[in-house]
């Protein structure tokens, strides 16, 4: 199983939300921006590389959400969620087709990748809290 973390980025109530490129595994799908952890990384090592890696800026992560699993056909994942809020940096895009800030309640109206699905029914159970 792969573990993978992801960053709910929020700022002033919003939530930063990724596309995927058209030459990416799963193209043009919306992630919560994140990757995999690498051998002997802790996941919240690996959401600050990653979120500065891919977007450019530098993040906490205040809480971890319950954690997803998903198979994706030939693998399997357990996605990581974290609540992150920015301290510095500028956004960028690296990888990404797009990126958009969105409200709690429109998070639906977006096609997602399959397991930021289940991440993202939790953040609407639970609501967003950041301390």
């Amino acid at each position: 199983m792969t573990e993978v973390t992801c960053a709910i980025v929020v700022d002033r109530g919003r939530v930063l939300v990724t596309q995927r490129g058209e030459q990416m595994a799963h193209p043009l799908k919306w992630e919560f921006p994140g990757g995999k952890v690498k051998e002997g990384e802790s996941p919240e090592h690996c959401i600050k590389r990653e979120i500065l890696e891919e977007l450019g800026l530098r993040v906490t992560a205040k809480q971890l959400l319950p954690s997803v699993q998903h198979h994706y056909g030939d693998r399997e994942v357990r996605l990581l969620p974290f609540v992150c809020t920015i301290d510095g940096g500028t956004l960028s895009l690296r990888e990404h087709r797009v990126y958009r800030w969105v409200p709690l309640n429109d998070l639906d109206a977006l096609d997602w990748l399959e397991a930021d699905v289940k991440v993202v029914r939790s953040l609407k159970e639970r609501g967003i809290h950041v301390s």
